[in-house]
């Protein structure tokens, strides 16, 4: 067994998907809305008992190597490295030649977090910084949990340390931990003198870091306070919500997200008991960050800072869920204070305020309208134009609808006017992603009826094999317009005969193992064995429930319809024929092509009495 082999077997797909999909139980299998489409109706299954996925709405599909790869965009290679750990299976050594840069980026970016967190834990350099966390009321199982560090007053410690290590110049800069020289060549520590936080991704890689300046060079500090890893390969601010490896699983547990503005707010936060806060690093949330988000739960808690700044990013993330359709609630942190100060100084106001949270709609219209006098056409106007454009970020219909029906009763103004203003906002909906894209954006595969029929067909089949005979009897090949699915018939064909007809030997575990014993061609295998897996997933999804007798009747109706269609094309070919006989003058062709279409003809009437 080679190691992708070892990690398939000790993994549950289900658990894995389960990161970054919200599955729900249905037969024996699960379901979700596809995380690689837009849909409103789930079309995304996974199988725990043959460890596949596959989504009938966008085609795409395989095993939870193919999963990781797709939803990440990683190549095989960094899939494994991220599946290992999980399974814990020790991955041997790859060639460097063999070891992707994205991998040796990641490896740059862990070995700093852990130097970091070393200098801060050991050295007489970090003193203050250690008492500035403890000041804050940071505990050292939460320093640890975290790995936060400390950057020494060094130009070249961690780089040399790197260095020293294997890793090149070219490497450590692409990640983001060193600055080329301006004057000269080389290059120097881009984090100095500085609180370290890491940034994990959702695998929990550290892929940057937030610094915070230590306090004794806060007063004359030219660079600001907090000063941020750059864009990298393995770093994409906006794809990024600090504290998210730690808080999924609570996420899901809850079934909502907590969002709060800062590091120190989300670690305050996870220290009183809120494990499912994540942080957007003082900016607002992107769509990517959202979509995040939504892997997990569909209700969101945003608790920014009071400030402008902390008002105006918590309200552009908000207009990035409203967009996604999930359900956000608002909490007002009392006393004009951000969650991390709230909690150090009495964590019950910060519960209560969580629980006083209010629904969305209530905190636009409480802001909007308080002082506001409404007597005043200005001020109505005002209000307006602001509650109209939050709307316009609406996914929802009906939750559209109720914004509308509030906004017109409280100016007291014809609802279907603000309509009409509305949808000239709104020419375009944004999609689930946050990007504003045509209504018709569903990653729907050109799949032709025929094509549809025959996958049911051969669902059937297989759930039934009770029935295969009956199907053989009725179903050439050449009735099967599309190459694959006829290739595999013909195969299924010569299966089924090769168990002697005995249906209680019909099983797909024998078929998938007589395939790879029949078929010379890696290319043809690849392609059967993964229709196969469509076919068993589709028979699950759409015939669970469905007994032995109704699935024959499905299976009678559908050959039918495949016949009809298979007629119907050869009466549309003979009428070709009958007009080329008919311009040659051919009385013998065109008697001939007439006598065929009347054969057809009547057999397609038998069809339909």
């Amino acid at each position: 067994m080679n190691q992708a082999e070892e990690i398939k077997s000790k993994l549950d797909i289900v658990e894995v998907i389960r990161e970054y999909v919200q599955l729900k139980p249905v037969g024996v299998n699960f379901t979700a809305r596809c995380p690689f489409h837009r849909e409103r109706t789930p079309s995304f299954v996974v199988s725990p008992e043959r460890q596949i996925w596959r989504c009938f709405g966008c085609g795409k599909g395989g095993d939870v190597f193919s999963f990781v790869m797709e939803i990440e965009g990683l190549n095989f290679i960094e899939a494994l490295r991220q599946l290992a750990p999980k399974a814990g299976v020790q991955l041997r050594s790859y060639n460097p030649q063999e070891t992707s840069r994205r991998n040796r980026l990641l490896d740059a970016a862990d070995l700093a977090a852990k130097y970091y967190h070393k200098v801060l834990l050991e050295t007489p350099e970090a003193a203050s910084a250690r008492q500035y966390l403890q000041q804050r009321g940071l505990k050292p199982e939460t320093i640890a949990e975290w790995q936060i560090g400390y950057s020494r007053e060094s130009w070249d410690d961690l780089f040399n340390f790197l260095k020293a290590k294997g890793f090149s110049e070219q490497e450590i800069f692409l990640a983001g931990l060193s600055v080329k020289k301006e004057q000269g060549v080389g290059y120097y520590n881009r984090f100095r003198g500085r609180i370290m936080f890491p940034i994990n991704d959702a695998a929990g890689n550290p892929v940057g870091f937030s610094a915070r300046v230590s306090p004794e060079r806060e007063a004359t500090e030219r660079m600001g306070k907090y000063i941020n890893s750059p864009q990298t390969q393995i770093y994409d601010k906006s794809k990024i919500l600090f504290g998210l490896d730690k808080a999924k699983n609570f996420i899901r547990e809850a079934e909502t997200a907590m969002v709060v503005e800062g590091q120190m707010d989300a670690l305050s936060s996870h220290q009183a008991g809120f494990k499912n806060a994540v942080a957007s690093s003082g900016t607002a949330l992107s769509g990517d960050q959202i979509k995040l988000l939504k892997r997990y739960a569909d209700n969101v808690l945003f608790a920014f800072d009071v400030d402008t700044a902390g008002q105006i990013a918590a309200e552009r993330g908000i207009e990035q869920a409203l967009g996604q359709e999930m359900n956000i609630r608002v909490i007002q942190v009392p006393g004009g204070k951000d969650p991390d100060e709230c909690i150090r100084n009495n964590p019950d106001d910060f519960r209560q305020a969580v629980e006083a949270a209010q629904s969305v709609i209530d905190y636009y219209f409480g802001r909007t309208f308080r002082g506001l006098d409404l007597n005043n056409i200005a001020n109505k106007k005002q209000a307006a134009e602001k509650l109209l454009k939050v709307t316009s970020f609406i996914g929802s219909t009906i939750e559209r609808d109720a914004w509308l029906r509030r906004l017109a009763n409280a100016l007291e103004v014809n609802e279907q006017v603000l309509r009409e203003v509305l949808d000239k906002r709104r020419p375009r909906r944004p999609d689930r992603t946050g990007v504003v894209q045509p209504k018709d954006t569903a990653a729907q595969p050109n799949i032709s009826h025929n094509q549809m029929l025959t996958e049911s067909l051969l669902a059937l089949a297989l759930k039934f094999p009770e029935h295969f005979s009956y199907l053989i009897n009725n179903i050439s090949p050449e009735m099967l317009t599309e190459e694959l699915q006829r290739a595999f018939y013909k195969k299924l064909v010569v299966y089924y005969n090769t168990i002697e007809s005995d249906s209680n030997l019909f099983n797909d575990d024998s078929l998938k193992s007589w395939l790879g014993n029949t078929i010379a061609n890696e290319e043809e295998l690849i392609g059967l064995r993964g229709l196969l897996d469509m076919l068993l997933l589709l028979a699950d999804k759409d015939f669970y429930e469905m007994n032995a007798s109704d699935a024959r009747l499905e299976i009678g109706k559908i050959i039918n319809q495949l016949k009809r269609k298979h007629l119907i094309k050869k009466m549309l070919a003979i009428e070709r024929e009958l007009v080329e006989a008919e311009r040659r003058q051919d009385a013998g062709g065109i008697m001939e092509s007439m006598e065929a279409f009347k054969v057809v003809a009547d057999e397609v009437r038998r069809l339909e009495e």
